[in-house]
């Protein structure tokens, strides 16, 4: 029998559905997500990693997960709660629950806690991430053989360095291909907004974008390109059940591997702090099924896939100007982790503000 606990989040108050069992579980696991597990996007990716922890463990461990929380104070109380209710570990998944995070952490230092997308780590605070620019290295590459409008709409959600990274490694690619090609941002300042997703698209595509790009989490932009009959890539999630006409691929976050390797490490006593950053390579990003192309579209982007996955190519590999026209990478160099994390500026071809 499965242990399952799932908490939700109703003002400031919060309920649990938890059954009661004779015999306590080894560890209670929990998750806080910044959207609803029904958004066949971030969260719910997330949301297959906890599942495969359930799968893998059983009995052995109880999950708890807490839906659609703001980044900010109601973060904070989420995780302090999760802590002072038996968990020994907790994973949370947004940008913004960062502060929250590290705060708690300070105050439960017997709980393991492992932050998403964040940089700041702690002895009981691990960071992980996936290296999705990958990703947007590939779908650049696909975007880059089909427009025709050389016009590619790009709905981003927050402006930090991650969404400014995908943007940049999209265009780069889309333009080593076809250099006349222009991405147009639109920002909807969410992770998760499905009006504001498909308002977006409905812009960019009456500007002229044929093809759709996303950083946010639903899929309504996937499914305004398939009324209008533009081609699309879904986000975080295969949404190919959305957009079967639309969707060219989608890059899929597969967080199950980390969450069960994160969580034995626990139980068998050796999990410490640290950062994971994988990709491609080790299959923590990954292409959905190719669609809607031909089969030479097709096979530039499975080539291109592998040539990131061998290390045979790099997408921010130099010559790079940002859209200044001040040399960012130099020719044959390739951007550090470092200047990949802060990234805060565009490459040329990109059109749209970037917020501070």
């Amino acid at each position: 029998m499965i242990r399952r606990t799932v908490l939700a989040l109703a003002g400031l108050m919060m309920a649990t559905s938890a059954p009661v069992f004779a015999q306590a579980a080894d560890l209670k696991v929990g998750f806080v997500y910044v959207g609803p597990v029904g958004d066949f996007g971030w969260s719910y990716q997330h949301d297959q990693g906890r599942q495969a922890i359930e799968a893998e463990f059983g009995d052995r461990v109880e999950t708890t997960y807490v839906e659609s929380v703001p980044e900010g104070p109601d973060a904070e109380r989420v995780i302090r709660q999760l802590a002072a209710s038996g968990h020994g570990l907790i994973f949370t998944t947004s940008f913004g629950y960062m502060d929250p995070t590290l705060k708690i952490a300070k105050m439960f230092p017997n709980v393991r806690f492992e932050h998403a997308t964040g940089y700041k780590q702690a002895p009981n605070v691990a960071t992980y991430s996936a290296r999705f620019y990958e990703g947007r290295h590939v779908i650049g590459t696909i975007a880059g053989l089909m427009t025709k409008t050389n016009k590619i709409g790009y709905i981003a959600s927050v402006p930090i360095p991650e969404v400014v990274r995908g943007i940049n490694a999209a265009t780069l690619a889309a333009r080593a291909i076809n250099p006349d090609i222009i991405t147009q941002v639109i920002w909807v300042n969410s992770w998760y907004d499905p009006g504001k997703e498909a308002d977006a698209a409905k812009a960019l595509m009456s500007n002229g974008a044929d093809v759709i790009m996303q950083h946010t989490d639903s899929p309504a932009a996937l499914q305004a390109a398939e009324n209008a009959g533009v081609l699309a890539f879904g986000q975080a999630s295969n949404m190919i059940q959305f957009a079967p006409n639309a969707q060219l691929t989608a890059i899929e976050d597969n967080w199950a591997p980390y969450y069960v390797e994160r969580t034995r490490a626990v139980l068998d006593g050796s999990w410490e702090s640290g950062d994971s950053w994988k990709g491609i390579a080790a299959g923590e990003v990954k292409m959905s099924e190719y669609t809607n192309m031909p089969d030479d579209v097709k096979a530039a982007a499975e080539k291109a896939a592998a040539d990131v996955a061998s290390g045979a190519v790099h997408p921010f590999t130099g010559p790079i100007k940002d859209r200044d026209g001040a040399e960012r990478i130099a020719a044959g160099a390739v951007a550090d982790d470092g200047m990949m994390l802060g990234m805060d500026w565009f490459v040329e071809g990109v059109e749209g503000d970037l917020p501070k």
